[in-house]
């Protein structure tokens, strides 16, 4: 039975629109899909806090039926209204209940994936560890918690993600038309990084070496912004752990292990 305990969190502002999240659903049904066809039961995949609108859950459920068609989609949120906006989309493989971080599911059931897209970017900083914590407790063995924002039509993100021992990666997914330059998407940095992206720190490091090797591989634009990307981004690779290669480059997408931009103490 789900948990009868006080939701753990905040209502936030809830602001969502279409396909917003769609970024982030191709790097679950891709280099993370063997967490989903892994589990010898149906899979749990989480949409928490999905705001206002429960459309972002019914895209996830579209998106991972085509990985395991027996997959479990729950959409939690904190404000009762906004779980009574999902009810009647509910159809098999897609539920929606009331919950927060503490991810009330039904007994035993664990998640292979909890996705909290701008939820935690509305909180303070000092508050991120604690909310990371809960949802760990609650993960499958081989679980994932992806910590993400992202803009209002999906164009930037930035998701950070956290297994049972801790963060293990930061992802930056850019539309490449009319990009300017990579850094573009520091406004969209998860909390955990958002304030730290200043000199001294690992994250503004990075994303200033990926401005200048973008600023030196210009020459490539004449043969398009991902070819421009991608010789970007195997440039950084000389000096950054990257932990994938070009066929995720070329959707505008890179991720680094976050021991390399994770905040420095104090």
């Amino acid at each position: 039975m789900p948990s009868r305990q006080r939701p753990v969190g905040t209502v936030t502002r809830g602001t969502t629109n279409p396909n917003r999240l769609r970024r982030c659903d191709r790097w679950i049904a891709g280099p993370q899909a063997w967490r989903l066809r892994r589990s010898v039961t149906p899979p749990v995949i989480v949409d928490l806090g999905y705001g206002a609108s429960p459309t972002t859950a019914v895209e996830l459920h579209d998106r991972l039926r085509r990985v395991r068609p027996d997959v479990q989609v729950v959409g939690i949120e904190i404000d009762p209204a906004r779980v009574a906006a999902g009810k009647p989309l509910e159809r098999d493989g897609l539920s929606f209940r009331l919950g927060g971080f503490e991810v009330p599911l039904d007994s035993g059931a664990r998640p292979s994936v909890v996705r909290a897209f701008n939820v935690l970017r509305q909180y303070p900083e000092d508050e991120v560890p604690a909310a990371w914590a809960l949802v760990q407790e609650r993960l499958a063995p081989d679980g994932l918690l992806v910590d993400g924002t992202c803009d209002e039509i999906g164009r930037r993100a930035a998701w950070v993600a956290v297994d049972a021992r801790g963060p293990v990666s930061l992802t930056l997914s850019l539309r490449m038309g009319g990009l300017e330059r990579p850094s573009d998407v520091a406004e969209r940095l998860p909390k955990s990084l958002i304030h730290r992206n200043v000199p001294g720190e690992p994250v503004h490091a990075y994303l200033a070496d990926l401005d200048r090797a973008w600023a030196r591989h210009a020459p490539q634009s004449s043969w398009g912004a991902r070819q421009r990307f991608l010789a970007t981004v195997a440039e950084v690779r000389e000096r950054w752990p990257l932990l994938d290669g070009p066929a995720r480059w070329r959707l505008g997408e890179v991720t680094v292990d976050w021991a390399a931009v994770a905040p420095r103490e104090g």
